[in-house]
């Protein structure tokens, strides 16, 4: 009985003593989840105060510039060969000057100055021009097709002849006019006296022959 007694004495003493470390143990590890709790708590604290700081955000690109594009040069206008005189005006727009010149006196010019001259081998009555070919290449026939404008020429000595070619020649008193190839500036009058048949026109349509070259003999009137 008495040794039943002790065996009940020492269970009881085991039991309490696993019942103790179990409840130690609980505490324990409720201790460790405590400051694990807090540990996150302090970790959560601590990124509250201070919080993430957001990266900053990537740099727009900055578009490449586009290469400038140079206008295209305008090439300059060409120029007339020296000593090559411009085609005689055509259209409406010839005019017919009277002026008076040094050395030569009255002359008819066109309106860039040009000198008109008559020729001998035509016909005045009725306008006929007998300049065709390599001759008008030489001397250029002045062609209009409408009225010349007129500045000291009376009106009523200018008209027209068709040529050839079916092209209109201004006339001044019957006599078909002309430019002169060689002049290769206004006023210029080289072709005064040529072949003694070529003569500067006066505005009344007769030869000019106060300056002529050497060797050139005034025709008769």
């Amino acid at each position: 009985m008495i040794r039943r007694n002790r065996i009940a004495i020492a269970v009881a003493g085991g039991m309490a003593a696993v019942l103790a470390l179990v409840v130690w143990s609980s505490n324990a590890v409720g201790l460790q989840g405590t400051k694990v709790a807090q540990t996150e708590q302090v970790g959560a604290a601590a990124q509250a105060d201070y919080g993430d700081v957001p990266a900053a955000p990537p740099a727009a690109a900055t578009p490449a510039e586009e290469p400038l594009v140079e206008p295209p040069a305008t090439p300059a206008p060409a120029e007339e060969p020296a000593g090559q005189a411009a085609p005689a005006p055509t259209g409406a727009s010839v005019t017919l000057v009277a002026k008076s010149v040094p050395k030569m006196g009255d002359v008819v010019q066109d309106g860039d100055g040009r000198t008109l001259y008559r020729f001998d081998k035509d016909a005045p009555n009725p306008p006929k021009s007998n300049c065709e070919g390599k001759c008008a290449e030489t001397w250029p026939p002045l062609l209009a097709s409408g009225a010349p404008k007129l500045e000291g020429v009376d009106q009523s000595l200018v008209g027209t002849v068709k040529r050839a070619d079916g092209t209109e020649q201004v006339t001044l008193a019957g006599w078909a006019l002309y430019t002169y190839a060689k002049d290769e500036a206004p006023g210029q009058w080289k072709g005064q006296g040529v072949g003694g048949t070529w003569f500067v026109v006066q505005p009344n349509g007769k030869r000019n022959v106060e300056c002529l070259p050497p060797g050139v003999t005034a025709p008769a009137a």
